[in-house]
């Protein structure tokens, strides 16, 4: 009784906060921010489309399946209730932006909303064709065999983004089933889902031997929870000779017939041609995009670079939507360079963020715009320096799909020569004219902390403005955002001499 009268207690004596972020983070809180009516009318429509697309899959399941199929959806899956807080992140990650860029944060975020919920419709409605697959093996060919994909770490990266603590259960969940505590919490968030089957299944799964250790050990324990046919992709270790590519193609090839022998897909190639061809433009819109940015001040940046490339390349490579998305970026890049109009309004330093972003705290990229100027411009995950497919037959659409897979950001950064990882930071750092180099120094990525002495060193010789910022890419109890934002601001106060302190959270 006593427990129950302190939590009521404590409750109440929470609710004047609570009332107040509320109201700080609803559509009426933003009215009262903003001061041009053309924002208010842009955030507006963004607003209302996240939501329509949220109402879309609950309406659609309702009338299709019946009220008692939405319950158990939802019991089954409870994490997709985080997805109601979509436009608290909308708020968050467009407070203090305006115009073109305002609507180039809102956009991608809308995208997300659109395309998951395509994504979850295909789980409920056609499970039959649902393969399982590893963020880091490409879709394209799956989805040219007509099977649905669903990326079994894909929550893993949108889940924090919604609630920096989304995960946290998933990660307890992979330790106590025995994964080292030390390993990369973003593997053991898929394997905590698939433990405590909050994964839909599949009827088969491709996997691969990247991009670590950790990554290939997860799929031992997810095979063995699915217990469904699964096929593993071998990525050459020297991957940068045409030996390697041949060898490859034919471990495509023999995935392509695993998936015909296992799944009720078939390879269509001239649909294959049509995706590839898709993602080229894709492709070709987004070199579009960073030509742009190399202008100073830039006319976008932050997740209308680093979030787009890495939820629609990897997840919906010549999807219609994705298209229209980079279309459209393209189109806000070009009114703000017109106009002479810089995203970031006191844009003073460019910055690169090299290794994976992070997903439980990706305010902090809009704190620092406001607090030091600092412009993100390119990050790890999305710099590449790809040829488009060559699509004039299958073996040369396998070889294209080859070298993208093989020259994937997680991939040659972490095997090979210290050069894989070295080079790609210096080169961007030039053609993007940048004034820093920010490293995301994940604690469970061994790998890369290995490669911070060396880069150091390189920097130094380069006089490069070097940021090592020690964070966990989903647990923010190994390192808190205050922790995170004091690391920036120790950074600017003792090398870049920024003439403000970061924003209270």
């Amino acid at each position: 009784m006593k427990d129950t009268l302190a939590t009521a207690k404590h409750f109440v004596e929470r609710l004047p906060g609570l009332a107040k972020d509320f109201f700080h983070y609803s559509i009426i809180g933003y009215f009262f921010e903003t001061k041009s009516f053309q924002d208010a009318f842009i955030y507006t429509k963004y607003w209302a489309f996240i939501w329509g697309n949220i109402f879309k899959l609950v309406i659609r399941l309702f009338f299709k399946k019946g009220p008692v199929a939405v319950v158990r959806f939802f019991m089954q899956y409870p994490w997709i209730l985080r997805f109601l807080t979509a436009t608290k992140l909308l708020r968050r990650l467009t407070k203090g932006r305006k115009g073109a860029y305002l609507e180039s944060t809102a956009l991608v975020i809308h995208a997300i909303a659109v395309l998951l919920v395509e994504k979850l419709e295909e789980v409920i409605y056609q499970p039959e064709r649902l393969l399982i697959n590893e963020d880091l093996v490409p879709p394209e060919i799956a989805m040219a065999m007509g099977l649905n994909v669903w990326l079994v770490e894909g929550m893993g990266i949108l889940l924090p983004f919604l609630n920096s603590e989304a995960c946290l259960g998933f990660i307890d969940e992979a330790e106590n089933a025995g994964m080292n505590p030390d390993s990369c919490s973003f593997v053991k968030s898929a394997v905590g889902m698939v433990i405590k089957n909050q994964q839909p299944k599949g009827c088969a799964m491709v996997s691969s031997n990247m991009p670590c250790d950790a990554g290939m050990a997860s799929y031992s324990y997810i095979e063995k929870q699915f217990d469904i046919p699964t096929y593993r992709v071998d990525v050459p270790y020297n991957f940068h000779n045409e030996r390697a590519e041949k060898l490859f193609v034919e471990d495509l090839k023999g995935m392509i017939a695993f998936l015909e022998k296992h799944t009720p897909g078939r390879m269509d190639w001239e649909k294959l041609r049509d995706i590839c061809e898709k993602r080229n433009y894709m492709m070709e819109l987004e070199l579009e995009l960073w030509d742009m940015m190399r202008v100073s001040p830039a006319p976008l940046a932050s997740e209308a670079i680093w979030l787009s490339h890495l939820f629609l390349f990897h997840w919906f490579p010549g999807n219609k939507f994705s298209i229209r998305l980079y279309e459209r970026l393209v189109e806000l890049a070009k009114k703000n360079l017109a106009a002479k109009i810089p995203a970031v309004e006191n844009e003073k330093y460019r910055a690169v963020l090299w290794n994976p972003p992070f997903p439980q705290f990706p305010d902090i990229f809009n704190l620092v715009e406001r607090a030091h100027g600092i412009t993100l411009i390119m990050d790890s995950m999305s710099y590449n320096h790809h040829d488009l497919i060559d699509t004039s037959t299958p073996e040369s659409m396998l070889g294209g799909l080859a070298k993208i897979i093989m020259d994937g950001p997680m991939v040659r950064h972490t095997r090979g020569p210290a050069e894989n990882y070295l080079d790609d930071i210096f080169r961007c750092y030039k053609q993007f004219d940048l004034d820093m180099v920010w490293i995301a120094n994940h604690v469970g990525c061994k790998g890369g902390q290995a490669m911070n002495g060396i880069l150091r060193e390189k920097c130094r010789e380069m006089k490069i403005p070097l940021l090592v910022l020690d964070y966990d890419l989903l647990d923010p109890r190994i390192v808190s955002h205050e922790g995170m934002m004091k690391q920036v601001d120790d950074f600017m106060e003792t090398v870049m001499k920024p003439r403000q302190p970061l924003p209270a959270l």
